[in-house]
């Protein structure tokens, strides 16, 4: 049985999308990227690791706000270039403006509207 990392196919800068989604609603509540060491801490930790492409360096995410995302599973897709993960998001809160979803913006008549409230204001978890 070969290594299961090697059957992802990492873009031309070692990356897979990684969607993260509650796993008793299937809300989506972010996208984020994953290299091959956040894909493996994921898996052995049990909660979401992440690439920050902005920061170059990995992202355990929760880290500094405390939302940590808890995984329940990790599937592929055909193609297995993208991940999914059904994850229990610690505290509710995904989105770095204080909301559940990263996911609360919708198209109405040609503008985007927010959606959803903010549970948090950001300040308060950032600081």
């Amino acid at each position: 049985m070969g290594n299961w990392l090697d059957e992802i196919k990492w873009d031309a800068d070692g990356l897979v999308p990684a969607i993260a989604q509650d796993h008793e609603t299937g809300r989506v509540m972010m996208v984020a990227w994953m290299n091959r060491e956040a894909l493996e801490r994921t898996a052995a930790e049990g909660r979401a690791v992440y690439w920050s492409r902005s920061r170059k360096k990995l992202w355990p995410k929760g880290e500094e706000s405390g939302h940590v995302q808890k995984v329940k599973s990790i599937r592929t897709d055909c193609d297995a270039d993208v991940v999914l993960l059904a994850i229990e998001q610690v505290g509710g809160i995904a989105c770095h403006t204080g909301r559940e979803s990263c996911f609360y913006r919708e198209l109405r008549d040609g503008e985007w509207s927010a959606v959803a409230p903010v549970l948090k204001d950001p300040k308060a978890i950032y600081g």
